[in-house]
């Protein structure tokens, strides 16, 4: 079935987003047009402002609608101590389980070079600078336990050495409450690897 033009143009727009096959736009696009006149003035609004509003941080690069972000202007973190994550979303995941603690560099990606994704494309000479400026102690990488996420945090440290700064990975390894007969043998691995004194 064809529909008017407005509506197919909204089912297509819809459809680009990740996760949302041509059905579900369908679905949401009829929401939206019986939804009541405010909401979808509200919601038309918010899409606009945070292509508007929202920039990276100069010095972190988290998403903000304040330069420097609350984070960075935080004087109770402590600023020796510098959490290096892919991207804003996993900021957030530390946040939630360690409040008000860190300050954070956000890489926006990984080297990845199937993707055709190398340092250069990411924030990895920002945090050098970062390191010598602010007189940065110790890093903590907090890159996935995967190849990319691996590879990022080598090179990191490879490209940190002359810094004197102390080099940290997050640990990987069985989750908590996790059960040994149903892992896979690169997490037993690496909780083997990554083990530390009781």
């Amino acid at each position: 079935m064809v529909y008017p033009e407005p509506i197919e143009r909204l089912i297509e727009s819809l459809s680009k987003l990740p996760g949302i096959g041509r059905k579900t736009a369908t679905r949401l696009t009829f929401f939206l047009l019986n939804a009541k006149e405010g909401y979808v003035s509200e919601l038309s609004r918010n899409l606009l402002d945070i292509k508007e509003k929202i920039r990276l941080c100069s010095i972190c690069f988290n998403i903000t609608d304040l330069d420097p972000c609350m984070i960075c202007r935080d004087p109770k973190r402590e600023g020796h101590i510098l959490c290096v994550v892919e991207e804003p979303s996993h900021m957030m995941v530390i946040e939630s389980s360690n409040p008000g603690r860190y300050r954070y560099h956000i890489l926006h990606g990984v080297i990845n070079p199937i993707e055709g994704i190398g340092p250069e494309e990411i924030k990895i000479e920002k945090l050098k600078e970062r390191v010598i400026q602010e007189g940065i102690k110790e890093l903590i990488i907090a890159t996935n336990p995967n190849m990319e996420g691996n590879t990022t945090a080598h090179y990191i440290g490879e490209i940190l050495k002359p810094c004197n700064v102390k080099i940290t990975r997050i640990a990987s390894g069985i989750p908590v409450g996790g059960d040994l007969v149903y892992l896979d043998p690169l997490t037993i691995k690496s909780s083997i690897d990554n083990r530390r004194d009781m």
